[in-house]
């Protein structure tokens, strides 16, 4: 039996590319004063209608939506902000202003299959309450770009749009539909249905037949008034004193209708079609929309698989995951006593990695298994050590005699002459 289809097993050769990933955001995330949330990954299908949109591409065909036994609809969270939206109305997080919040964990698209694209794929989603200003904005980005530099990726470039608000949109929808209109014989089946639901999809369209047609329509930008206009000078201000380089790009919209004002993505030319690792905006509606208090928001989802694909990509070096000891029994009483070591070891020595192997067979089995472990030394018990109260020791990697030490000098002897090594 296979697994289903765009729905993959993370195996224990690539668990660590993930776990650096994790790692790294969480140290990072705390450090900049975020808090974890864990919401449901099962929501009301109602939430996802009136937060995504009704006529987007998730909405119409990408959801996975079921009826429960009380025919409630329920729906496999596709992405995760209108969860944390929803949680954070329902416990009352946003009577304190700047809120900062995060989660990590599977999202569920039915969608066709590609690299870095599948049905069941992993975010990290950030966000903050209650600032309206540019200052979240520039945290954001800043957050990010320097959770990159931990990871140790490079060459992700960043691109910057501003949407503005529910008015502006709507100027800039009625300029939209008129250009397209004035073009429709260029319009591919996607665009011409999107230019009755939702005209701004129009301008993330990946059709290469398209992108000429695009380039030429009307700007958002040109739709701003003084306060957006002054709103993304601030932001961009900020991000040119911390250094920050970006790329204005007025096509960018994103994939979801609660967004308004500044929109990013990070990017990359390295893993294909599926070029944005990261991306997020302001969604300053969607709070009230979804009955709650009036609240200024912004956010940023991260796509792992994508990052984990650019670590691999980069040849990221990742921090060693190999065990420091393997503890090899042989023989009745040394197999039982095996375990009594290897606990005491832990305690005196927290850090140290140890692996016990249990699998049945000769040392010189069990010394083939250590070396492929990676083990930098073998600790051996015969029932010969067991009843002097000895255990073996072999070094895996150079070349020196093997030693005996005793029980209760082990700690001590591991300590010096593996985790300073």
């Amino acid at each position: 039996m296979l697994a289903i289809r765009g729905m993959n097993d993370i195996l224990p050769e690539n668990i660590r590319a993930w776990q650096h990933v994790e790692h790294h955001a969480c140290a990072l995330l705390g450090a900049y004063g975020y808090e974890e949330m864990r919401p449901p990954m099962v929501e009301r299908t109602e939430l996802f209608r009136r937060s995504i949109g009704e006529v987007t591409d998730i909405v119409e065909k990408e959801m996975y939506t079921f009826d429960d036994r009380n025919g409630e609809s329920l729906t496999l969270r596709p992405e995760c902000t209108a969860s944390l939206v929803r949680a954070a109305i329902q416990h009352g997080l946003l009577r304190t202003p700047g809120r900062r919040v995060w989660t990590m964990g599977p999202m569920f698209r039915y969608e066709r299959p590609q690299k870095g694209r599948y049905r069941q794929f992993h975010q990290i989603d950030v966000e903050i309450f209650g600032v309206g200003g540019p200052s979240a904005e520039a945290e954001l980005i800043l957050l990010s770009r320097r959770l990159w530099t931990a990871l140790g990726i490079s060459g992700l470039a960043l691109e910057l749009n501003s949407l503005g608000s529910r008015a502006i949109q709507a100027r800039y929808r009625t300029r939209l539909v008129e250009y397209f209109s004035a073009h429709a014989s260029m319009l591919d089946a996607d665009s011409a249905r999107r230019m009755e639901t939702n005209p701004l999809r129009i301008l993330d369209s990946k059709n290469p037949s398209m992108q000429a047609l695009i380039e030429e329509a009307p700007r958002i930008t040109d739709q701003h008034d003084a306060q957006a206009r002054a709103h993304l000078d601030q932001l961009l201000a900020m991000l040119d004193e911390a250094g920050v380089a970006y790329r204005l790009n007025p096509r960018l919209v994103r994939g979801l209708d609660y967004y308004t004002g500044t929109v990013f993505e990070w990017t990359t030319s390295e893993l294909g079609a599926q070029d944005a690792v990261c991306g997020g905006g302001r969604y300053d509606n969607l709070v009230s929309e979804i009955g709650g208090p009036a609240c200024p928001a912004i956010g940023f989802a991260i796509g792992l698989e994508r990052l984990v694909a650019l670590l691999e990509t980069q040849s990221v070096e990742l921090p060693a995951a190999v065990p420091h000891a393997w503890l090899a029994s042989n023989g009745d009483r040394a197999s039982i006593l095996a375990h009594a070591v290897a606990e005491s070891l832990r305690d005196a020595v927290p850090e140290l990695r140890l692996v016990v192997d249990a699998v049945p067979g000769s040392f010189k089995a069990k010394l083939k298994r250590a070396d492929r472990s990676g083990a930098r030394i073998a600790l051996l018990i015969g029932d010969e050590e067991a009843r002097s109260g000895t255990i073996a020791v072999k070094d895996l990697r150079a070349r020196v005699p093997q030693s005996m030490v005793s029980i209760d000098d082990l700690a001590g002897h591991v300590a010096r002459n593996v985790l300073t090594q």
